[in-house]
């Protein structure tokens, strides 16, 4: 195990923290970018489509757990003021963010 500088044992957490630290000043942004666009398509390659929904259902209700009606309310009104192409046949953000928090007030309510 690594040792601190009183000879004390470093503890798993402090190993890694000082590791990301010094991995932080010797890399730069576009390291990162290159890993984890690596990482994506290696996620992609080995996962299948139910995995993507599992995980983004998992995400969907830990946020929805985690925050009230006013903030999907704002991130709609955020969304909405936010420029966006239009006319391609997806939902608005504004509509989106608008009907997420409507269907979280169902939720709660029933």
């Amino acid at each position: 195990m690594a040792q601190r500088d009183n000879n004390r044992p470093m503890s798993r957490e402090e190993a890694g923290r000082m590791g990301g630290e010094a991995t932080a000043k010797s890399h730069d942004k576009e390291f990162y970018q290159e890993i984890g666009r690596k990482g994506g398509e290696a996620t992609s390659d080995s996962h299948d489509r139910e995995f993507y929904q599992d995980i983004g259902r998992k995400g969907g209700e830990a946020t929805s757990d985690s925050h009230d009606k006013e903030f999907y309310q704002e991130i709609g009104s955020k969304g909405g003021k936010a420029p966006h192409d239009g006319g391609d046949g997806k939902m608005s953000r504004e509509e989106a963010g608008r009907k997420g928090g409507e269907a979280r007030a169902r939720q709660r309510n029933d």
